[in-house]
């Protein structure tokens, strides 16, 4: 396994690449915007592909790197379902899980720094973003933060794994890069408490003055979705009233750029081709499904994903293969439940 942590010094962020050979896919957390191109240069010197990008919880202190990686990268864009993030391309949730070749993070909801703040378990380890740092814990007193529902993420989640799991914030100010679930409970003042009132007070009375960026990252990392709008000026758009309108048509073929999980969890559109987004660069090349069912059939291909920005990301990349004709359904599939589109396996 690939496994790099990587420090920005401004805002004290931990960001972390993990690969595992073979095809050479790669994930990255917590990436910050000024170090977009250290990522770039590392992912390229690694020989890896980066396939999705995740946030653990919206960050106050920085700006975050999701929308510009995708930009760059064409990956995918993670946050949890109660982000405040305009788009992105996957919302997970407590019990899921974000895997790419070779690796899979099973999803914790650990609220209580912020509302959206999940943290991400793979084996010996867990990326517990802003929930629990080195020594302390995050503070609670913005972002819809709950103290008390930190005290129940900390003590009766993450502190419920082995001694040995080793612990990875999103921050650290003081030079620590690792501990393990074992030294925190031991040595973590903040944990040394009998009560959850006890914490509740502990946290209440900490005055922390605001980050430096908050009013300029904050705002920012609520718009980090891709512009879809201009694949509508072009024609290149549906509706999901429009969509709902193609349903059975024998001149278009919608694909679903969904993971099988998303699949199962928010159910599938009738007479769909399963294709997902990971894959849309081979499925388009010569010889690649798409561009021969698109060349077999003379069908329409119209991509659809969880919110658009994957599908989205499908029609330019299908332009750039050679098939001008393609379309995305905008807002994808929640847009279309939100229209009265019929889903199956719901």
């Amino acid at each position: 396994m690939i496994f790099r942590q990587l420090f920005d010094s401004v805002s004290g962020t931990y960001s972390y690449i993990l690969a595992s050979r073979a095809g050479g896919e790669a994930l990255i957390i917590d990436p910050v915007l000024e170090k977009v191109d250290r990522y770039c240069q590392l992912l390229r010197e690694l020989d890896l592909k980066l396939v999705k990008a995740v946030d653990t919880h919206l960050h106050a202190d920085h700006v975050t790197a999701l929308g510009a990686l995708r930009d760059r990268t064409h990956c995918m864009t993670i946050m949890g379902e109660q982000s405040k993030a305009d788009v992105v391309a996957m919302r997970v949730s407590e019990g899921d899980k974000v895997g790419i070749e070779g690796i899979s993070l099973d999803v914790m909801y650990t609220p209580g720094h912020t509302d959206d703040s999940y943290s991400f378990l793979m084996g010996d380890r867990v990326f517990t973003g802003d929930t629990l740092l080195i020594r302390g814990t995050g503070r609670t007193d913005f972002q819809n933060g709950d103290s008390r529902a930190q005290y129940d993420s900390i003590f009766n989640r993450l502190l419920k794994l082995p001694d040995e799991t080793l612990v990875y914030p999103a921050h650290d100010y003081k030079g620590d890069t690792v501990s393990t679930i074992g030294e925190e409970r031991r040595y973590n003042p903040r944990l040394q408490v009998r009560s959850v009132d006890e914490y509740v007070t502990l946290m209440a009375n900490l005055n922390l003055p605001n980050p430096k960026m908050m009013d300029v990252a904050v705002p920012a990392n609520m718009r980090v979705g891709l512009h879809q709008d201009e694949l509508a000026k072009q024609g290149l758009s549906l509706s999901a009233r429009q969509a709902i309108e193609c349903l059975g048509r024998p001149d278009v073929l919608l694909v679903d750029l969904r993971e099988t999980s998303e699949r199962a969890k928010h159910g599938t559109l009738p007479g769909a081709l399963h294709a997902p987004y990971p894959a849309i660069d081979e499925n388009l090349e010569p010889g690649g499904m798409l561009r021969e069912v698109a060349a077999a059939t003379g069908r329409r291909i119209v991509f659809f994903c969880a919110y658009g920005e994957r599908s989205a990301m499908a029609v330019k990349a299908a332009q750039e293969a050679g098939l001008t004709n393609a379309a995305h359904i905008e807002g994808g599939i929640d847009a279309w439940k939100k229209a009265g589109g019929p889903v199956m396996g719901r």
